[in-house]
């Protein structure tokens, strides 16, 4: 085998180098990784093992949670039982409970054994690495839905994070089976992607990769969505029928968890080898990511977002906080305007309109969503605005307030008169308002 030369490039070295930003920025953080059991029959799922092993070697902390549906299908089979399904749930009676918890626990057991593995010859070599399982799901019924009666089907009541907790700070992989139990003794057969999702939120994550049968999460021409946010996904379940049951759980369950504070949601084919180091180790990975809400970013408003504008607006005119803005108004002044936009709905807003002659510009229209108000993004915004005044040449902002004087007053503001306005605003200034004049220097 010919060795490449000091100048020629080596795929691996660069993908190393190139990893080597995820692996920081991994490390110490909390992944569940959930799939179902398909992935555990199949001829490569020691290599998925192998994988979650080397995460778990590069400090990542990590709790598995699978499936069981075709070895429950098994079992029935074998012993002649049929069980019906009502809306993607398993009416799960006491015959096919008895399978539910035989292939669970088998499922469980696989997974430990090819995590013990340490053959020399292997991937695994030289690595011990503990499993630990247990009762950390509290289940309830869900009891008889339009006069279904599920029997022993049921739903998460709560995740035990504190036990969970202790087997992560242990350095353990956690396994987690779609098994609940109630405090009178009771099991319930649960929904894979629910108890994921509730770990996940219940751990505070970073996050929740679905390894799922589907190719993915796809657009209408079957092209991969690379990324989504929940509120497209509430759309895309709505129109899309006939989405493999596999893949509606899934990303029902992300919804959950993104609404709930898990940071970022990962839906990841499976059936790739090495899904899972690509998804999580490549600049563009090879999955659907779903982004956690809160979704927002800051920029310069646009004519398009008048009408959002408008409507954070209109409320404080009416009470005489700000002064009222016609649209016609608010269209020709749209560019002196930034917007924080959360998931495409504008939920903060202020303006800036310069005095290049004097180095000073008006901050006008400070507004903050009622729904968003008492978290920091006013401050965000200011500072935002702030920089955004030093970077014209600004170096002192005024502003005209009734009702926000002590807000301003707090972030650095203080009171000037009317004669320390710019000539042109002054002969602007509306004396039945009556606005008190603040001014800082930046």
């Amino acid at each position: 085998m010919t060795k490449p030369t000091n100048n020629a490039p080596d795929s691996f070295v660069d993908w190393f180098r190139g990893s080597s930003p995820y692996i920081h920025a991994h490390r110490g953080r909390t992944f569940i990784i959930s799939f179902g059991g398909e992935a555990v029959v199949d001829a490569g799922f020691a290599n998925l093992i192998h994988d979650i092993a080397l995460l778990h070697g590069l400090g990542i902390r990590l709790v598995l949670v699978h499936g069981a549906r075709p070895q429950i299908e098994e079992r029935l089979k074998t012993r002649g039982v049929k069980t019906a399904y009502v809306e993607g749930l398993r009416v799960t009676d006491n015959a096919a409970l008895t399978c539910v918890k035989e292939a669970a626990g088998s499922v469980r057991v696989e997974i430990e054994a090819l995590l013990s593995m340490g053959l020399a010859n292997s991937p695994m070599a030289g690595v011990r690495i503990r499993a630990a399982s247990g009762n950390f799901v509290t289940a309830k019924p869900i009891g008889v839905r339009n006069g279904i009666d599920y029997c022993h089907t049921g739903e998460v009541r709560r995740v035990d994070a504190t036990g969970l907790e202790q087997r992560l700070q242990a350095g353990a992989i956690a396994i987690v089976p779609p098994l609940g139990y109630s405090p009178t003794g009771e099991v319930f057969n649960l929904r894979s992607a629910d108890v994921a999702a509730s770990v996940a939120v219940a751990l505070g994550a970073e996050k929740l990769i679905s390894l799922v049968e589907a190719k993915g999460v796809t657009d209408s021409r079957n092209q991969l969505i690379t990324n989504i946010v929940p509120k497209q996904v509430d759309v895309l379940l709505q129109r899309r029928k006939k989405l493999p049951d596999d893949l509606r759980q899934h990303l029902e369950a992300a919804v959950y968890a993104c609404r709930s504070g898990v940071k970022r949601i990962h839906i990841v084919n499976r059936k790739r080898d090495g899904a899972l180091l690509n998804e999580l180790f490549t600049r563009d990975g090879i999955g659907t990511l779903i982004t956690a809400e809160p979704y927002e970013e800051t920029r310069t408003a646009r004519i398009d977002d008048v009408g959002g504008l408008l409507e954070l607006i209109e409320p404080l005119e009416k009470t005489g906080v700000l002064v009222r803005r016609s649209r016609e108004l608010l269209e020709t002044e749209i560019d002196g305007f930034t917007l924080m936009e959360r998931d495409g709905m504008a939920i903060a807003c202020a303006a800036l309109f310069p005095y290049p002659k004097e180095a000073m510009a008006e901050l006008a229209c400070v507004v903050v969503h009622p729904d968003y108000r008492g978290s920091d993004r006013g401050d965000r915004l200011l500072a935002y605005m702030e920089r955004k005044a030093q970077q014209t040449g600004i170096d002192k902002l005024f502003i005209l307030t009734t009702q926000a004087a002590h807000w301003f007053r707090e972030r650095g503001f203080v009171q000037a008169n009317l004669r320390d306005l710019p000539m042109r605003k002054q002969a602007l200034y509306n004396y039945r308002r009556n606005a008190k004049v603040f001014m800082k220097k930046i």
